[in-house]
């Protein structure tokens, strides 16, 4: 992986992890917090595989 790409890809699992962590709690409070978990860690993995391929790393000016 290259450089550019892994520093706009953190910061985007990071909120996306807080924001579906946060939302699944407060608007889904029945589901169990192993299942609030596992949504959370693929909706961070969906979205750092989506921006890997959306900030390509040579891209033309």
């Amino acid at each position: 992986m290259k450089t550019k790409r892994i520093t706009l890809m953190m910061p985007i699992m990071i909120i996306v992890g807080i924001a579906a962590f946060w939302m699944l709690d407060t608007g889904y409070s029945e589901i169990s917090s192993s299942i609030q978990l596992i949504i959370t860690l693929g909706a961070v993995v969906l979205s750092g595989i989506i921006s890997y391929f959306l900030f390509p790393e040579n891209e033309k000016k």
